[in-house]
């Protein structure tokens, strides 16, 4: 399935799951956060919504967010999915110089999540406390991070695995280079 097939499988399932519940654009807006505008362009198939776009618009539906764009799975073909690279959803406006890429099945955000992470030199996650529980894992495939989660941090090198509360604020830094890591999050 390539991008513009699910683009408008999107537009017409949102479309329909909207108008099933008898909400206009307006008040889908005011549930979900999502502006009108954007709103209009994700069910004329003009964009593609973020992975946080779609989660707050399938929230407010109370619709299934891999039942939009998926097709379905039968018994002749066990594979559920599979994302290409170039597909896969990507975070921005979090951190200063890193690519969050998202891992992670829809069904499973907000319970366990998964994040490829490059890092530039000298870039940084800062992130606020999660939820009382949540814990990350990170696994540093190349380079060097230092992480911290409330007063204590450690430093990780290459094949290194941290496991750390992020009930607390907490942050990843890489001041020394390039880093490319792998971070679960559990309990979010």
């Amino acid at each position: 399935m390539d991008t513009k097939d699910v683009s408008e499988r999107l537009a017409v399932r949102l479309k329909e799951a909207r108008k099933s519940l008898g909400l206009s654009l307006d008040s889908l807006s005011k549930l979900s956060g999502v502006s009108n505008s954007m709103i209009s362009q994700i069910e004329r198939a003009e964009t593609n919504p973020t992975v946080v776009t779609i989660l707050r618009l399938t929230n407010a539906l109370n619709v299934d967010f891999a039942g939009l764009i998926e097709d379905e799975i039968s018994d002749q073909n066990p594979i559920k999915t599979i994302t290409r690279a170039e597909q896969v959803p990507v975070i921005g406006g979090y951190g200063s110089d890193c690519t969050i890429r998202v891992l992670s099945t829809p069904e499973d955000l907000g319970d366990t999540e998964i994040y490829d992470i490059t890092f530039e030199k000298g870039g940084a996650l800062n992130s606020e406390a999660h939820a009382k529980g949540c814990v990350e894992t990170l696994t540093v495939f190349s380079g060097e991070v230092i992480v911290t989660s409330g007063s204590a941090s450690e430093n990780l090198g290459q094949g290194d695995t941290i496991r750390y509360a992020a009930d607390h604020a907490h942050s990843i830094k890489a001041p020394n280079g390039p880093v490319h890591c792998l971070l679960v999050v559990s309990g979010a």
